[in-house]
C-alpha cells in the first residue's frame, strides 16, 4: 500500500519543492543568491523562500519584471518566468505597434 502511495505521487509533475529539497545547512546565504542576480543582470526588488527555493522578483536588463526560482544549495535557475504585469505591458506595446 506504501508503495502504491509513494508511486502515484511520483507520476504527477514535479513541484519546485521537490526540485529543491535542501537541508538549510547546505543553503547558500542570500547574498550569495544577490551576486547570482547582479551576474544575470537582474535588479532584485526582493528574495523570499518559496517551496524549499529561493524565489527572486527582480527586473531584468530590459526591465522586465521576473520571478527566477532557484535552488537553494546548488543555485541552480530552475525557473525564470515574467511577472503578470511584464506580460500586460508586452501586449499592449504590440496593440500599439499593429495601428
Amino acid at each position: 500500500m506504501m508503495l502504491a502511495c509513494v508511486a502515484a505521487l511520483s507520476a504527477g509533475p514535479a513541484r519546485a519543492d521537490d526540485q529543491c529539497f535542501a537541508p538549510m545547512a547546505d543553503w547558500k546565504p542570500r547574498e550569495v543568491v544577490t551576486g547570482l542576480a547582479a551576474r544575470n543582470g537582474w535588479t532584485v526588488r526582493r528574495i523570499k523562500i518559496d517551496d524549499g527555493c529561493y524565489e527572486i522578483d527582480a527586473t531584468d536588463a530590459k526591465g522586465q519584471r521576473i520571478e527566477v526560482t532557484v535552488h537553494p544549495s546548488t543555485l541552480e535557475i530552475i525557473q525564470i518566468k515574467p511577472k503578470d504585469g511584464a506580460d500586460h505591458r508586452h501586449r499592449e506595446e504590440a496593440r500599439h505597434d499593429d495601428q
